[in-house]
């Protein structure tokens, strides 16, 4: 029984896709702020519409934050797509 659990349990963590597996953060323009998603860009697009940009992409929360205060000041800064 707690074999199945255990197969079962990995099966979801396999299906929960690699993007969390990775840990990529990624830096985006969206709406004209910055904001700093466990997205890829495509689905921030989804999610935002098609006024979207990417600026990095980072393995770790600390690298994308250090990203943003040193390019933009802060999350939420203005920002512009070219």
């Amino acid at each position: 029984m707690m074999r199945g659990v255990l197969l079962g349990l990995a099966g979801l963590i396999a299906l929960a896709g690699p993007a969390w597996a990775a840990g990529e953060y990624g830096v985006f323009c969206a709406d004209g702020r910055i904001e700093i998603e466990m997205r890829t860009l495509e689905q921030e697009k989804t999610a935002r519409g098609s006024n979207v940009c990417q600026f990095g992409a980072f393995d770790y929360l600390s690298d994308a934050q250090s990203f943003v205060a040193k390019n933009f000041g802060s999350q939420g800064a203005a920002c512009a797509c070219k």
